[in-house]
């Protein structure tokens, strides 16, 4: 069973918290969470996949440990959220990773080349 850290990162001035376990250069999988849920949910499943790979966890803005902006100050898209997760996935240096998640369709609807 991996241990995991706990962390938050700024991401274009939100702050994005995140769980991650796993060595860092093992392959990544970004767990996105749904709604109206948070990392959280992937508390148990960490720990047992965290010897195979690297595994990060973010709470999408609004949700769990990350920040809410104001509705008036960020609009709550998917699409603005996505943008969000793919300049977090850039900030924490991840390079190319696989997704599990229940919105994963958003991703793979833009362009984002680090997500295969």
């Amino acid at each position: 069973m991996g241990m995991v850290t706990f962390r938050k990162v700024d991401v274009d001035g939100i702050g994005v918290f995140y769980r991650e376990a796993g060595p860092k250069d093992a392959p990544t999988i970004l767990l996105l969470h749904g709604f109206p849920t948070a990392g959280h949910m992937f508390r148990d499943l960490i720990p047992q996949l965290a010897d195979r790979f690297r595994l990060v966890a973010p709470d999408l803005p609004g949700f769990g440990q990350s920040d809410m902006p104001a509705r008036s100050a960020f609009t709550y898209t998917f699409e603005n959220i996505a943008n969000v997760i793919d300049r977090f996935a850039e900030s924490i240096g991840l390079q190319r990773f696989a997704i599990s998640s229940n919105v994963v369709f958003i991703f793979f609807n833009s362009s984002r080349p680090r997500c295969r």
